[in-house]
């Protein structure tokens, strides 16, 4: 998990380049304005609705992580964390 350097300071975990690739190849067509794909994300036994965006810079999908999800499973920047994403 990493911070966006922009006000506010957004947090974010960056899908891995094949997944998003096969994601893009495969539903791309459903995604919405700006690259919005929604899904179901799950961290640990945490699982909430969500989106993850497309980042045409890094070629990959982001999933945003909100505060009361950081809270409620105590991550920390530059965490490696396991997500099961329903698309």
């Amino acid at each position: 998990m990493w911070k966006h350097n922009s006000d506010g300071g957004w947090h974010f975990v960056s899908l891995p380049k094949l997944i998003s690739e096969e994601i893009r190849t495969h539903l791309k067509w459903q995604e919405e304005g700006w690259g919005r794909l929604k899904v179901i994300a799950q961290v640990e036994d945490l699982q909430w609705e969500t989106a993850i965006w497309f980042d045409t810079k890094a070629d990959t999908y982001l999933l945003p992580i909100k505060a009361n999800i950081r809270k409620k499973l105590s991550l920390e920047i530059d965490t490696i964390i396991d997500v099961l994403l329903l698309v």
